[in-house]
Formats: C-alpha cells, structure tokens, sequence
C-alpha cells in the first residue's frame, strides 16, 4: 500500500531541493552584509591595486581607525541614537497601541471617523516644508529630541496592523468576561488584552526602533547643536567630509594634497560607517524575533 504524503511530510528528495534552495537564498542574504564587513577591514592600498576580494591580500582596521578619530562625538552621537530609539519606540508603542484598540472596538462611535483620519494620513500629507514650519516656528522643536522623536511617534500603517492584529486575536468574550467581572474600559486593556497583544506590539515595537534607529533626515533638518547629533548623521557627515577633502585633493595639484588622498581610506571608511551603522540593531533582532513572525503574519495578512 502507497504511502501517502502531505504538504508537511515531504519526500526525501524534495526535502533536499527545498533545503538547498533556502540555503542559497539565506547565502545571497547575509553574503552582501558579510562582503562589507569583509571591505571594511581591507587595506585601502590592496582594494586599489585589486579590486573586492573575498580574501584580501592585506587586512587594515585604518578605516575604523579614521572614524574613531571623532573621539567623544562618535560616543554622545550613539548615546543620542541610542535615547531616542528607546524613548522614541515606547511613545510609538503607548500612542499607536491605544488608538489602534480604540478603532478597532465596534462599540466606539467614533471609530470610522478616527479611522477615515489615520487612513487620509496615508494617501496625503502636508509636505516637508509646512511640517518644517509647524515643527520649528510654533512647536519650536529647534534642536532639541522631541525633534528626533516626534515626527515619527505615529504612523498610519502601524496603526492599520495593530486594529487588525486586535480584531482577529482578541475575542470579544473575553473583554466582555473583563466588563463583567467589574473592570472599565482600561483595565480591560491593560489587564487583558495587552498580555494577549504581545506578538502584535513586538512587531510594531521593531519596526518602530528600526526607524528611529535609521532616521538621519529629521536630524539634517532640525539639529545643528554638535551635542545632539545622532549617528546616523554623523556617519553622513563624516562621509560629506571626506569626499570634500577628496575632491578638493584631487583638484589639487600639489604633492600635500595627493598624499593625503592617497592616505584616506575612502572605500574601506564607508563599508566601516555601515557596519557601524548596522550591527547595533541586528543584535537586538533576536530579542524580537520569537514574536516577529506571528506578530506580522496574523496583523497584516487577515482582515
């Protein structure tokens, strides 16, 4: 009698086929990461004479070298970054957590008018220089966090995943059971249906810390304070520095100004800037990770 199978339980040959195509596409997913951090400890010399190699002929920390230079600022730049990450994804999570809940109650009057206003948000908005006004001349966020934090504490597409994650993972009865038993409308939320919300707010939670974590924009636009300066403009303006002196180097003709570009660890800095960059938060992926997936999967595809 022919064994059957099912979609779980697949053939020893397809189970070898899927396992070799996941393995290659997990390769071409971290290889390019890796080839960077590769570039980034290769001497500047070798890149020049041949090219990105796997294997480098000559291994340099140079490139890292030039961009600890910036000393204490490289320090306050990532303890700025670090801050605003932090505060900035609590704020996101408390404001868009509550607003998502509350439209995603039948029993709110108002839910369709509250989410007509978050779903215009997606399709329109004001524009960069209405908001640079309103966030300068009458908030008066001028150099100073809430700068950094507040144009992105709330975002329509977060809020459009959390009211759907609540909808199909929180059953009525049990908010009904809560009202029962006595408690008000916030301590059904916080005592019920947060515990039960985990994987939804671990998922908006990473995608709000990865925003903060790569916002460099809101930093060029509202900060000149040196002391505020996240890193990831930092890292911008290191960049902007060296293709001044780089250009300016090779304009002219002087001996100084060609030792000094052929010293400057052009490419190697670069790929040096985005492991800098990049591995702080790829740390932090794991903690998220257990939550990630269901998290996404139930919020964004039902409903």
């Amino acid at each position: 009698m022919a064994k059957t199978r099912t979609l779980n339980q697949p053939s020893r040959l397809s189970n070898t086929v899927l396992n070799v195509i996941a393995s290659i596409f997990s390769i071409a997913c971290v290889f390019p990461f890796l080839f960077v951090v590769i570039i980034s400890f290769t001497n500047e010399k070798a890149l020049a004479t041949d090219g990105y190699r796997i294997i480098p002929k000559e291994w340099s920390v140079e490139a890292y070298k030039y961009i600890f230079k910036t000393g204490d600022q490289l320090l306050r730049s990532f303890g700025i970054t670090v801050l605003v990450t932090v505060a900035g994804a609590v704020l996101s999570l408390i404001l868009i957590s509550h607003f998502a809940y509350a439209i995603s109650r039948s029993s709110f009057k108002y839910r369709n008018f509250f989410s007509f206003i978050a779903i215009f948000t997606m399709l329109f908005n004001g524009g960069m220089v209405p908001s640079y006004i309103i966030n300068t001349r009458m908030l008066h966020l001028k150099d100073t966090l809430w700068a950094l934090i507040l144009p992105l504490a709330v975002n329509a597409f977060y809020i459009m995943i959390m009211r759907t994650f609540y909808r199909t993972t929180v059953p009525d009865a049990i908010i009904e059971a809560g009202k029962i038993d006595g408690a008000g409308e916030l301590r059904v939320f916080y005592s019920v249906v947060l515990p039960i919300s985990l994987p939804g707010l671990a998922t908006i939670g990473l995608f709000s810390t990865l925003g903060y974590w790569n916002d460099w924009f809101n930093a060029l636009l509202y900060i000149d304070n040196p002391n505020l300066v996240p890193l990831q403009a930092l890292l911008m303006r290191i960049e902007n520095s060296m293709q001044f002196l780089v250009t300016n180097s090779a304009m002219s003709s002087s001996g100084q100004g060609m030792a000094l570009l052929s010293s400057l660890p052009q490419d190697s800095a670069r790929m040096a800037m985005v492991v800098l960059a990049t591995v702080p938060i790829v740390l932090a992926y794991p903690f998220f990770q257990r939550f990630f997936i269901s998290g996404l999967t139930v919020g964004a595809v039902k409903g």
